[in-house]
């Protein structure tokens, strides 16, 4: 493990190489580093002229064939998980593997094509950065904006599993609009597999190639684990036991709130015979974290989780340069999220005059603010985003023309959507942050196309999810972790945002600032402490939303260095809540 994580910026087009370089060299000195750089051969000016600089890099790593550019989460530079590269026929690729563990991003400028692993890099080439609507709307009923969309007007993302193709007319020095090609789709397999036995045996291998692959550079040094002891973290920390590597534990303790999930960390790493390490998750802690959290993920995610994970990553990184997690599992074993859908798909089957299609059903278990438009967004944004319906970008993920089963058909959009848009993007952005290689052992193509073989009844018997994953790791683990109910990481944001953050929810999503920001409502924090922003908006679902807010404030204070207007006091946040709740009291 020589390298470090870095990132990539170049550039492919037609341009005056001056220029183009001078941009690069600016963005460069911003982020103080010392680059490698790759020029192209320049005797023929009708081809494009690129360049590439390589920030935070301390050594070089084998390119593949043709490739000027690659990325991996990993630091395995045998498969990368981004890549650009030229083809002989002047036309650039780029491209991303199919479990979106690192992002990819491009933009437009003249006849230049500038792309990055950051959208921060991209920023700086932009003349002047705007918020774009539509990934705003995306971000707020998703918590993640969905590709090929950004937060940023004129930058675009690669989706996860897809090459673009950006071809130029020499002739005319000019370059054609880039073209999308699928490279991979989730599919279901004609032939399933019912038999439990058979079942079982190959999923053990696969999950023990799975780990072959990812341990085979790993030397006598340690390597971490984020351990929740759930499931997914549980089998991946008892793998690599298994295969007699060194290993850490990191734990998330989140102190006497909300239901504690440590103890079941701790009964595993007992088990296994590995130290836990307990890192306290504590307001004043998160409060510490939060801009360098925003700052790290690059990109505005909504989960509550993303802050405690930080302080994970930043804790384990005092240790180890490798990072596993169990990240991917729910998605490829059908998880407790799908019970509710599988549910309604099968009354709306048996009563079809239900007013809500499958795909309006699915949109609605991300709650957050679809459906709230004309309470959340000021008039002018209100009417850019009435009319672009949000469920467009669910349409792709549930092809049932791809799978035309339930279960594989939900597993295939949890890859799509939450899993490459959202999950493993964030675990990578947060590992990188601390020079952490981030792992993710459920992230392997064989294991996860072999699972869509499996028949419904392996993957969820009766009310019991994840059967399969279960009766495969059953002699591995303790029974009472193995089969005990699942249940989502309790980050307490409600009880925080109500009473920790109390004055600073009127800092972080002030009505002057929001009001100038002309996006949301300026009094939209009110509305959803006092509960009148819907009946849905209620108990954990408060923090939640604040918190999707709260994320998207400071990334635009922070990322996108928006200059704030100056703050108002016309707020419930400045006096204590006991206070403001007696007044609401005598209100009403």
């Amino acid at each position: 493990m020589g390298n470090i994580p870095h990132h990539f910026l170049g550039y492919w087009g037609y341009g005056v190489q001056r220029e183009l370089e001078a941009l690069l060299n600016n963005v460069e000195k911003l982020h103080a580093t010392t680059p490698i750089k790759q020029f192209s051969p320049q005797e023929n000016y009708l081809h494009p002229i690129w360049n590439v600089g390589y920030v935070g890099l301390d050594g070089n790593f084998p390119p593949q064939q043709n490739q000027i550019a690659a990325i991996s989460a990993s630091g395995l530079f045998t498969s990368p998980d981004a890549w650009v590269s030229l083809q002989e026929n002047n036309c650039l690729i780029l491209g991303r593997e199919p479990f979106g563990k690192m992002p990819l991003y491009w933009t437009v400028q003249g006849q230049v094509i500038w792309f990055s692993s950051q959208l921060q890099l991209l920023l700086t080439i932009l003349q002047q950065p705007e918020v774009s609507i539509s990934g705003l709307y995306g971000y707020s009923c998703f918590s993640y904006v969905p590709t090929p969309l950004t937060p940023v007007n004129e930058v675009f993302a690669v989706p996860a599993g897809t090459e673009l193709v950006c071809q130029s007319n020499y002739q005319l020095g000019k370059l054609r609009s880039p073209e999308s090609k699928n490279i991979h789709s989730w599919r279901e397999v004609p032939e399933q597999l019912t038999d439990e036995t058979t079942a079982i045996t190959q999923l053990q291998i696969l999950l023990k190639d799975s780990i072959g692959r990812q341990i085979a550079d790993l030397t006598d040094e340690p390597v971490g684990v984020f351990l929740s002891g759930g499931l997914d973290s549980s089998v991946v920390a008892a793998l690599l036991v298994q295969a007699g590597v060194k290993v850490r534990a990191y734990t998330l303790d989140f102190g006497d709130i909300g239901i504690p999930e440590y103890p079941y960390a701790e009964q595993v790493a007992q088990f296994l015979k590995i130290p836990l390490v307990k890192v306290a998750v504590t307001p004043s802690s998160i409060n510490n974290a939060l801009i360098p959290t925003v700052q790290a993920l690059d990109l505005p995610f909504g989960d509550g989780v993303c802050v405690p994970l930080y302080l994970l990553a930043q804790r384990a990184s005092q240790e180890t340069q490798v990072i596993f997690n169990g990240e991917g599992g729910d998605q490829l074993f059908a998880g407790w999220t799908n019970k509710p859908l599988i549910a309604a798909a099968v009354y709306q089957s048996e009563n079809p005059a239900g007013q809500e299609t499958f795909i309006q059903q699915y949109f609605r278990t991300f709650h957050r603010l679809g459906g709230y438009e004309s309470q959340v967004y000021q008039p002018e944004v209100y009417a850019q985003i009435k009319n672009l319906p949000p469920e467009d970008w669910l349409v792709a993920a549930l092809d049932s023309s791809e799978c035309s089963s339930l279960l594989h058909r939900l597993r295939r959009a949890g890859l799509m959507l939450k899993g490459a848009q959202n999950i493993h993007p964030r675990a990578t952005a947060l590992g990188f942050a601390h020079r952490l290689w981030v792992r993710s052992p459920f992230c392997d193509l064989p294991l996860a196309e072999w699972t869509f073989s499996l028949s419904g009844e392996l993957c969820l018997q009766g009310a019991c999810e994840k059967y399969i994953l279960k009766r495969a790791v059953e002699n591995w683990l303790p029974p009472e972790i193995v089969w005990r109910q699942k249940r989502g990481m309790g980050v307490p944001l409600t009880s925080w945002c109500l009473n920790d953050f109390w004055h600073q929810m009127g800092v972080w999503l002030n009505p002057e600032i929001l009001r100038a920001n002309n996006h949301f409502y300026p009094d939209i924090a009110a509305q959803i402490v006092e509960g009148k922003l819907g009946a849905a908006i209620q108990d954990r679902r408060i923090g939640e939303t604040l918190w999707l807010l709260i994320m998207w404030q400071l990334w635009r204070a922070h990322v996108l260095n928006e200059e704030l207007s100056k703050q108002s006091w016309d707020h419930p946040f400045w006096i204590p809540r006991w206070l403001w709740r007696n007044y609401q009291r005598w209100q009403g």
